[in-house]
């Protein structure tokens, strides 16, 4: 236990009104390995609240205007930005990143998700079509659907959790949220800025707990004709079916086996430092890093050199420490599973550049039993291995060398998912037809995860179903009708 630390005692937000639940599940602080908070384990009597709450909100949240609604998403983003610092140190301890990536990326994006959905919401228009040979006029308005469940990860656990929520309630749903049991603190606290901004009672309900669990009366439930989930491919498996029954709404979004393609005309003082970013960024547990790097023949070595030493100037430390490039990963078992594959790839014959089993990492004693790993490099690794195949979500990435661009984009394409690539090249022809040839649903070029909210976010094949952004949001969350009226 965490020595003389009382315990956080979190509790469900529904129809506006924090409730106790009879069962909670512990919470550890991933860089000490303790126990330190209490997370509710809910159920289907939870779900049950928080749809009466949800559908008695719906008719007068769905009323208002687009302006007001705007108006208090506005407000919203006022005071999280307001409590950012308490925001972002809570999310390290809850999570395991540094203070510094919660600070400057995750809740500074949350802020944005608010804002944008804010605006956005102003700016849609319906179509409109004329059949005067028959005296028609035909035009389209879009309605809110109703009650949203939304399920978010707990790897950036308020970046998108609020990337869904913002969303929702813009376009006039109502929504249940679930956020991971593993990451659940900066959802409750964000629950107390709900009423602060104007949000009515029961127009965002949270409800903690597991997946399985409360997860699955959230999917199965009826009245919740809608579902947004990120997460791995075998709970979006299950959500499919229990959705199945009930017709719902889905939208997906489901990691990846990234690519990045260096190509010998790259420019490597950019290149470098951008792919250990993407690599490694948040102890690589974001569904957009770089987990296979492709590198043309000629440039091979001097790249692999290069990236090893970048990679062992990347420092692991506690979460706190300033000068920390990367924290803790998210749990034990995340920790073990991480490790196993680089004992696979190690099986298989593939060398081990650094990191893992390779360099020594020194942390303080109070930090001995936390769940940190050095940045691994991998190379001599088969395109058929598990670690070039299967999403791992941690520091590890596998670097191996190509020699044309047809073999390079057969092999990128070569795995189920297809989220996200990155392409490095001084070509602009060749950067644009490599990119169009990638079965990816993002690509980056000469850059990483410069993100455009107005634009589609998602991925093709096993990364997912539907789009998220501006107008693939509003088209999500709400219900289209075509009108024709004769005159």
């Amino acid at each position: 236990m965490a020595g003389t630390e009382a315990l956080l005692i979190l509790e469900n937000f529904i129809g506006g009104k924090f409730l106790p639940c009879n069962s909670y599940v512990d919470s550890y602080d991933p860089s000490t390995g303790e126990v330190y908070c209490r997370v509710p384990n809910s159920g289907k009597e939870e779900i049950e609240a928080a749809v009466e709450a949800a559908r008695e909100a719906f008719p007068g949240w769905s009323a208002r205007s687009p302006q007001e609604r705007s108006q208090v998403l506005t407000r919203l983003a006022d005071l999280l930005e307001q409590s950012l610092e308490e925001f972002a140190q809570a999310e390290s301890k809850d999570q395991g990143k540094t203070v510094t990536l919660a600070r400057t990326m995750d809740i500074p994006r949350s802020v944005q998700n608010f804002r944008f959905f804010a605006s956005s919401i102003l700016h849609h228009t319906s179509e409109c079509t004329q059949m005067d040979h028959v005296g028609c006029l035909h035009y389209t308005v879009r309605t809110p659907v109703g009650i949203a469940g939304l399920i978010s990860p707990w790897n950036l656990p308020l970046y998108l959790l609020t990337w869904k929520i913002a969303p929702a309630i813009a376009a006039g749903n109502t929504v249940i949220a679930k956020p991971s049991e593993l990451t659940s603190v900066t959802a409750w606290m964000l629950c107390k800025l709900l009423p602060k901004a104007g949000i009515p009672p029961g127009v965002v309900n949270i409800v903690f707990g597991m997946g399985p669990i409360v997860g699955e009366a959230l999917v199965s439930h009826p009245e919740v004709p809608l579902i947004s989930f990120t997460g791995s491919q075998p709970t979006a498996e299950r959500i499919t079916q229990l959705s199945a029954p009930h017709c719902k709404k889905l939208s997906l979004e489901l990691g990846g086996k990234n690519p990045a393609i260096i190509f010998e005309d790259a420019n490597l003082e950019e290149c470098i430092p951008a792919t250990i970013r993407s690599s490694f960024t948040n102890q690589g547990e974001i569904c957009l890093c770089t987990s296979r790097i492709f590198v043309q023949k000629s440039i091979y070595s001097e790249f692999l050199k290069r990236f090893v030493e970048a990679t062992r100037k990347w420092k692991v430390g506690i979460p706190s420490d300033p000068s920390a490039s990367m924290g803790a990963l998210i749990s034990k078992a995340h920790l073990e599973k991480v490790r196993s594959y680089v004992k696979k790839a190690r099986a298989e014959g593939a060398q081990i550049l650094c990191g893992e089993g390779v360099d020594k990492l020194s942390l303080p004693p109070r930090n001995q039993a936390g769940y940190f790993m050095l940045p691994t490099v991998i190379t001599d690794i088969k395109d058929e291995s598990c670690c070039m195949k299967e999403e791992i979500f941690g520091p590890l990435t596998c670097v191996v060398p190509f020699d044309s661009e047809e073999e390079v984009i057969k092999r990128a394409n070569g795995v189920k998912y297809g989220l996200a690539a990155t392409v490095w090249s001084s070509n602009v022809g060749r950067v644009h037809r490599v990119a169009k040839k990638l079965q990816s649903g993002l690509v980056w070029t000469n850059c990483w995860l410069i993100r455009e909210l107005n634009l589609p976010f998602g991925g093709m094949k096993s990364s997912g179903i539907g789009r998220e952004g501006a107008k693939d949001s509003y088209d999500f969350f709400t219900e289209i009708k075509t009108i024709t009226v004769k005159h």
